[in-house]
């Protein structure tokens, strides 16, 4: 998904002189970030950290280069830092979803006994494996695989180079091959996005 036909850099842009205006990015953009967020750390957080992104957002509006990156990137970037900060409750959560295998958050997406069952006996081991990443390495692969990012957009998020992404993303699906046998999951399934280099 890219910035919205509306002209989300315009709609910074605009709201320098008429702040209001910025309430238009975060009805575009919220419900995403408050999703990715919710699957990262719950949703008791995610109103918390989804409305302090946007605070830092526009906080800092002035200093958004639109030459350098997509809105997205930059939102997901802020957001990404705001989860950092909330590092330790990430991983007591994935560390608890290892242990019992009940994750509430995917509870409510899961409809039948069945595929919840299934679902949860899947996420303990995945669950284990991402609280033991680093929170670099966590990061990028997250960005990819739940916020569908490519390379570029992940790169600009973290303000890494790409490189480094490729390289974060390789070693944290590893690690989580090796400590959880999968395989054809979407977290450690190689995906190539269109206008990433093979």
């Amino acid at each position: 998904m890219t910035d919205s036909a509306g002209g989300d850099a315009e709609l910074i842009a605009a709201s320098l002189a008429e702040p209001e205006r910025f309430a238009a990015l975060f009805d575009r953009h919220a419900p995403a970030i408050h999703q990715y967020v919710a699957r990262r750390l719950g949703r008791d957080a995610a109103d918390d950290v989804t409305a302090d992104t946007f605070l830092t957002a526009f906080r800092i509006r002035a200093r958004f280069d639109p030459a350098r990156a997509g809105v997205r990137p930059w939102l997901y970037g802020i957001a990404a830092k705001q989860i950092g900060r909330q590092r330790r409750e990430e991983v007591r959560a994935l560390k608890l979803l290892a242990r019992t295998g009940h994750d509430p958050v995917a509870d409510s997406w899961t409809d039948s006994a069945d595929d919840r069952l299934a679902a949860e006996a899947a996420a303990r081991p995945l669950a284990g494996a991402l609280a033991r990443l680093s929170a670099g390495d966590r990061h990028v692969l997250l960005l990819f695989a739940w916020a569908d990012f490519s390379y570029q957009e992940i790169a600009e998020a973290l303000g890494i180079p790409v490189g480094t992404v490729r390289s974060r993303l390789n070693r944290a699906r590893r690690k989580l091959r090796t400590a959880t046998g999968a395989a054809g999951s979407p977290l450690t399934d190689a995906r190539v996005h269109e206008g990433d280099p093979a």
